[in-house]
């Protein structure tokens, strides 16, 4: 009798064991730009579909799903089909998956949402909230990208630089094309409308160059701080916009910036001012940057943001003149994307074992959001 109850606390065991694992093993579903020809060049090229940020035999070892792909539009996607019964999604702002309110209702298990990187406003942070997602990023895994970036957009646009690569590209031979709106950047009003991570760190390296360097934000920056960089604190956006000579958009995309670049902002900045935005192009006002840029007002514009993305074949950025525009890449360096992978694997691997995330890398947690999206 004895022997009996050992084996059926034994089975019970097991059994509670079985249940209890297979609770643990989770379905990730990973959202990434395909690196096709490309992906086998560089053994550090995580970012990409195939290289599936370099956390796939980590996770399949202890037993998880890893479902990983390019296909994230429409109801017949391969996001789409493994939604119901997705744990946790992974997207990049570079290729983001779009997690609406309708797609959360959906997935009855997700748990969390990462960022691989840095900018989670392509989910619906409210509908997130209200289902007690925990959404999260890899806060600060690629702000030396992102600065760098855009200090070279602003040299590429202040310079007039593009006209003579494609003279060169072209067998052509014209001086006055070029140099009639070529500047230097030395003595130049440099603003950026935010200074968080990204826009200090552009601060910082815009002070060798010998610039007047002004910034908005919503918080002031640490006296010391602000000493040290040179930097002078704007009270009122649409007072700093005038004396700008170059602006750079370094705020996140909340329901206080989407479209905050419209026709009238735009108006009040200086005639041939020069626009740089890295951070999201549903901060302006597509057709009225396109129209600023081919009127004259905007003398150029430059960024790695488009609103959708990826971007349409028709979007007139494309086509306005004087813009130094790419696809999204700033922050998806090599760099960046170790720094990112690493970030991603960190917070999969405390949340497995019910541990908290570095408290700078929650976007919503318990319900709460951070407070750069309230």
């Amino acid at each position: 009798m004895a022997m009996k109850r050992a084996a059926a606390s034994s089975a019970f065991r097991s059994l509670l064991s079985s249940t209890f694992s297979r609770n643990l093993h989770k379905k990730i579903v990973g959202v990434f730009y395909k690196g096709n020809e490309y992906a086998k060049l560089n053994p550090d090229f995580v970012g990409c579909v195939e290289g599936a940020l370099g956390i796939r035999e980590w996770l399949e070892s202890q037993g998880h799903q890893y479902i990983v792909t390019d296909d994230k539009e429409g109801p017949d996607s391969e996001l789409e089909r493994n939604l119901p019964d997705a744990h946790v999604v992974i997207s990049t702002p570079f290729h983001p998956a779009y997690v609406t309110a309708e797609r959360i209702k959906k997935a009855k298990n997700l748990e969390l949402l990462l960022t691989a990187g840095i900018g989670s406003d392509h989910i619906d942070l409210k509908a997130a909230s209200a289902a007690g997602i925990t959404v999260a990023e890899v806060t600060g895994s690629n702000v030396v990208s992102v600065a760098e970036d855009e200090l070279m957009r602003i040299l590429i646009l202040i310079r007039n630089f593009l006209p003579g690569y494609h003279q060169s590209v072209n067998g052509e031979w014209n001086v006055a094309g070029i140099a009639h709106r070529a500047y230097d950047l030395e003595g130049k009003t440099v603003g950026t409308v935010g200074a968080g991570r990204i826009g200090k760190l552009l601060l910082q390296r815009l002070k060798p160059f010998n610039c007047n360097l002004l910034y908005f934000d919503r918080i002031r920056m640490d006296p010391g701080l602000e000493k040290e960089i040179g930097a002078n604190f704007e009270e009122d956006l649409d007072a700093m916009l005038p004396k700008c000579d170059v602006i750079v958009i370094n705020t996140p995309l909340t329901e206080q910036t989407r479209g905050l670049f419209d026709k009238d902002k735009i108006s009040k900045c200086k005639k041939g001012v020069l626009i740089v935005n890295n951070a999201r192009g549903a901060i302006m006002d597509t057709q009225a940057v396109a129209d600023a840029c081919s009127n004259g007002h905007v003398a150029g514009y430059s960024g790695d943001v488009w609103f959708p993305q990826p971007a349409p074949k028709d979007h007139p950025w494309r086509y306005m003149p004087n813009h130094a525009m790419t696809p999204h890449v700033s922050g998806t360096t090599i760099d960046a994307q170790l720094r990112y992978a690493a970030g991603v694997k960190d917070m999969l691997d405390r949340h497995f074992r019910g541990e908290d995330f570095p408290e700078q890398n929650y976007i919503v947690k318990e319900g709460q959001l951070a407070s750069q999206y309230r």
